[in-house]
């Protein structure tokens, strides 16, 4: 047992540093819940001193959901590009994989610095968080997908823009509401709220984006399909 938690870690570790390994899917399970009980912890550090924060969202069950969700978007947008490799459970497990950098959530920034600078170390934590899980997806797509540079860059930003766009339309802990709004209610600030404004950004980037990646992701499945039709020839 310790054995195959010391391997897990290592493997965790490895994919975190983008170098290539190949995980002992003969222990699929272990690894889905090591990846599963990361994924947790990181949603109850996320919101274990926002005040804001809903029971489920202290308790972690947001985040997990959260995977079971992103990894079958990710699945299903990605599968008409016909990658290698690619089944819903793989993509769950890396998924929850790339969980363990949502840690920096829970470092309680608000507690030791004031509110503006609180808020701006969140922003940066996003900004670290978001990046490297987007170049985690990115690397997986070249390497365990198969997928050309082109496609993988294509199947990295539709989907984000999508994700981001719902975030935002969710309203989450009505921030981005004020913010649109204009409100400005010193009871409604908190750690995350730059954080929001970001998002709020960033969702009118991925509108003005999204016709492109849509037009390029179909043209890309359209192509994908000559090929393995020439290749069946």
């Amino acid at each position: 047992m310790t054995t195959l938690l010391k391997k897990i870690w290592g493997d965790q570790l490895r994919l975190l540093g983008f170098r290539k390994l190949k995980l002992d899917l003969a222990n699929f399970n272990a690894y889905l819940v090591h990846g599963l009980l990361i994924t947790w912890l990181c949603g109850m550090g996320r919101y274990w001193d926002n005040p804001r924060a809903d029971l489920w969202q202290y308790l972690g069950l947001g985040s997990v959901a959260y995977i079971f969700i992103l990894a079958g978007l990710l699945w299903l947008l990605i599968l008409p590009l016909k990658p290698a490799h690619w089944s819903y459970r793989n993509v769950l497990l890396f998924i929850s994989l790339t969980s363990l950098p949502a840690l920096l959530y829970a470092i309680p920034v608000e507690r030791f610095m004031s509110m503006e600078h609180a808020q701006w170390a969140n922003v940066w934590f996003l900004a670290i968080v978001a990046t490297w899980r987007v170049a985690l997806l990115f690397v997986y797509l070249q390497r365990v997908a198969k997928l050309p540079l082109g496609t993988v860059l294509i199947a990295t930003l539709l989907p984000l823009t999508l994700i981001i766009t719902a975030l935002t339309a969710l309203n989450l802990e009505h921030v981005v509401f004020n913010i649109m709004a204009g409100l400005d209610s010193v009871h409604d600030k908190s750690a995350n709220d730059a954080a929001y404004a970001i998002l709020f950004l960033l969702t009118w980037f991925s509108i003005l984006a999204f016709p492109f990646l849509l037009f390029g992701y179909c043209y890309a499945i359209y192509h994908r399909r000559v090929l393995a039709v020439e290749d069946d020839n």
